[in-house]
This record gives structure tokens, sequence and C-alpha cells, in this order.
């Protein structure tokens, strides 16, 4: 009896049929690049800036704790990949960056009016 063989009669069944047949929905996912991360960090600080909500009828609220600390991030990232980046890479997450910082100052500024 091979190794893979021994691990598969050690797996529960429903783990074993799970891993051989992926469900309806699962959507495949992209590779890995830098567009994604950057395009991954971006929806991130969109959702706790609150600009992006999941079908509820009312705008979620922010968390601008957190948005900074998204925005940060990518601040960093881009000066630590600053010279290693393409074009399109760069202008993506200068861009980015650019339109988040606007954003989290207009959700900081509408913030306060409310307050």
């Amino acid at each position: 009896m091979s190794d893979e063989e021994r691990s598969e009669q050690g797996k529960p069944a429903e783990t074993a049929q799970a891993e051989a047949e992926p469900e309806a929905d699962d959507l495949p996912l992209p590779p890995p690049s830098f567009e994604f991360l950057t395009l991954s960090l971006r929806t991130q600080a969109e959702v706790h800036l609150g600009l992006i909500g999941w079908g509820g009828p009312e705008r979620p609220k922010p968390d601008l704790r957190r948005a900074r600390h998204t925005i940060d991030l990518m601040a960093m990232l881009e000066q630590k990949t600053r010279g290693n980046l393409t074009l399109e890479e760069k202008r993506l997450l200068e861009n980015s960056l650019t339109e988040l910082r606007f954003r989290f100052v207009q959700v900081l500024e509408e913030s306060r009016k409310q307050s």
C-alpha cells in the first residue's frame, strides 16, 4: 500500500469527498499578481470606508481606523517596491492610493458633520 493510499484511508469520508468534488459555486481563483494584491487591498479599504456594502439597504458604517491601516499598508508597499514595478503596476498603486486618501478625507469630514 502506498503512502498516498494510507493517507486517503485515514481521512474522514466527508473530507475526501469534498476534496474530490469541488462545489458548484466555487469560482476559479485568479493567478497571484501584484495587480490582484493591489486591488484586494483597495477593495478592503473601500469596505472599511463604508463605500462598499453587501446587499443591505443602508450604507455600512465606516471604520476609519482600519481604513487608515489598509491605506498605510498600501503606502508601505509603494515605498518598498519603488523601482521594481512595471509602469502599469506603479500607476495602479499610485492611483489607488490617491483615490483612497481622497475618499478617506471625504468620509472623515462626513462623519465629523454627523457628530
